[in-house]
């Protein structure tokens, strides 16, 4: 058996000196290597080549490094370049909001399971919000418009993101037996795959809907 290189990570290349930003790429590396489950402190110093202790020393706790991960997802929605009106800037952030968490595997399960109060996410929420106080909604309807979008965005991400017909045999024979008439008739819409319109259309009927309380 090869004996590793003192200064060098488990697979050979050289260490690289330790902050929370290199943590947090080797968790990604992980997160992406292996999904969520296999997410730890103890897998990210695995591959790190250092000891567990190291790691909690930059992230803390392990909720810690999960809401360093989500914010570091969503660091990568650009707030910048927005186009003009109100609208326009919710439906770009949103799309961006969406391709940021299908960049990673499982993205969607870490943001979704985090309350990271970091500076990313603040970001993304401020430009957010921003344009819906601009759309002309109170503050209340505004924050709560906000938490819509991030809820319906991170719900269809995450779905996307699961086994693709991981349970239709079992939709399929729920639906065969009779008990379901109002969702047999819309059978084949459940089926749908279309992620990109059932995306687009979730995000009219949200926006739509910002536009007639506006008025």
């Amino acid at each position: 058996m090869t004996k590793r290189q003192p200064g060098t990570r488990p697979d050979g290349s050289p260490r690289t000196t330790l902050d929370p930003a290199v943590v947090v790429r080797a968790a990604l590396e992980l997160l992406d290597d292996k999904g969520a489950d296999a997410v730890s402190v103890r897998g990210v110093a695995d591959r790190l080549g250092v000891r567990m202790n190291t790691v909690l020393w930059h992230v803390k706790t392990k909720a810690g490094l999960l809401e360093l991960m989500a914010d570091a997802i969503v660091a990568e929605v650009s707030v910048e370049r927005l186009p003009g009106t109100w609208e326009e800037r919710v439906r770009e952030l949103s799309h961006r909001y969406r391709r940021a968490l299908l960049a990673h595997r499982d993205g969607a399960v870490i943001v979704a399971g985090t309350y990271a109060p970091e500076p990313a996410t603040l970001g993304l929420a401020e430009a957010l919000v921003g344009a819906l106080l601009d759309a002309g909604l109170p503050e209340r309807e505004a924050a709560w418009t906000c938490w819509t979008l991030v809820y319906f965005v991170l719900g269809l991400a995450q779905e996307e993101q699961a086994l693709p017909g991981a349970d239709g045999p079992r939709l399929n024979r729920a639906l065969d037996s009779g008990r379901y008439p109002s969702l047999s008739r819309v059978a084949a819409q459940l089926r749908d795959p279309s992620f990109d319109e059932r995306f687009a259309y979730g995000l009219s009927l949200i926006l739509d809907s910002v536009a007639a309380r506006a008025r």
